[in-house]
């Protein structure tokens, strides 16, 4: 018989979820009482959060409860490390229909978890409640390490432009998914094939969260987690900071080179939007939920290892904007939570 929420209380379904959640160091009190207790080494500490909604950000038919705790998880770690910041604690709340499967629970714990190994966060408290559909609330406590935080108001003009992590297989594997190219068994854990890459990539996004301490370190001037797209999200450091940003094509074309594969997959589908490389290169810069890091950096500094140079910070000629070698770029900035 298949263990279904509504057959279990609370106390119970606690007691199979907190067991699986990830434990760690800067953790002083955690699941039980009221509120947890992290430490916070340096006096202050990094807080964001995030939501994921059932059929809005995820659609179970696709996503495993491991997907979905994976990338609960990937996409607040990523806000930490776009601060230059390292993720301490977690704090998850999840509702969900009575008629859900445990093992669904225990899934979506395990896949928490696992985004956390690396990183030494811990999963300290939350909340369960009854819902219509799947909903998940995480917030992410971070540590700065002692390093001022890297803001998005700090690019100036002559600054290099630099990316950390991949481009637009995120929504390579949507569009894969969407069109029937694939199924979500095609980016499984473990599963082979070309495929693979993008479908993973959509389904659990793995940030490159070393990355934004070394670019702290580093000397960066600004930066944030590319969630949205690349040209909506340089638009927003454009904002921040009062300048213009222009991306090199030939520097994003390593990156649009790298979706060539989900690209010719989808040239048989007649109402696939784009075409070839065209629909790589609008992947590169409008797709989002990569979470990679977007950063600026002094001219002439090292850039930390895993960044490439994609762009250079000029002084604006007007409003700030972003363009791509000089000219307004041909395709739509990215995604938008009310324009979906």
């Amino acid at each position: 018989m298949t263990l279904r929420v509504r057959d279990l209380d609370e106390s119970g379904l606690l007691a199979r979820f907190v067991p699986l959640l990830p434990t760690g160091a800067a953790t002083l009190v955690g699941p039980g009482d009221d509120a947890a207790v992290v430490a916070a080494p340096d006096g202050r500490y990094v807080v964001s959060t995030d939501v994921l909604v059932q059929d809005f950000h995820f659609r179970r038919h696709w996503s495993t409860g491991y997907d979905v705790g994976v990338r609960a998880a990937a996409q607040n770690l990523a806000d930490v490390a776009a601060m230059g910041g390292r993720p301490t604690a977690l704090v998850v709340g999840l509702a969900m229909p009575a008629d859900l499967e445990v093992t669904w629970v225990e899934e979506f714990a395990r896949g928490l978890a696992d985004a956390c190994e690396t990183t030494g966060a811990a999963v300290v408290g939350g909340d369960l409640s009854g819902g219509s559909v799947l909903m998940v609330s995480v917030a992410v406590h971070g540590d700065l390490g002692g390093r001022p935080p890297v803001l998005r108001s700090g690019a100036r003009p002559g600054d290099v432009v630099a990316h950390a992590g991949v481009r637009g297989f995120s929504a390579a594997g949507f569009a894969l998914l969407d069109a029937g190219v694939a199924e979500p068994s095609a980016g499984a854990p473990g599963a082979e094939g070309a495929l693979a890459p993008y479908v993973a990539g959509f389904l659990r996004p793995a940030p490159p969260l070393d990355a934004g301490p070394a670019a702290g370190a580093g000397g960066a001037t600004a930066m944030l987690d590319v969630s949205d797209g690349l040209l909506r999200d340089a638009g927003r450091v454009a904002t921040a900071s009062g300048v213009d940003i222009d991306l090199d094509a030939e520097a994003l074309e390593p990156y649009a080179a790298a979706l060539a594969t989900a690209a010719d997959a989808l040239a048989p589908v007649a109402d696939a939007p784009g075409r070839g490389a065209g629909r790589a290169l609008e992947w590169v810069l409008s797709g989002g939920e990569d979470h990679g890091l977007l950063a600026t950096f002094p001219p002439g500094a090292a850039l930390p290892d895993g960044f490439r140079r994609i762009g250079t910070v000029r002084a604006p000629a007007g409003a700030p904007r972003v363009t791509l070698d000089g000219a307004e770029p041909a395709v739509g900035p990215g995604w938008d939570h009310f324009r979906a």
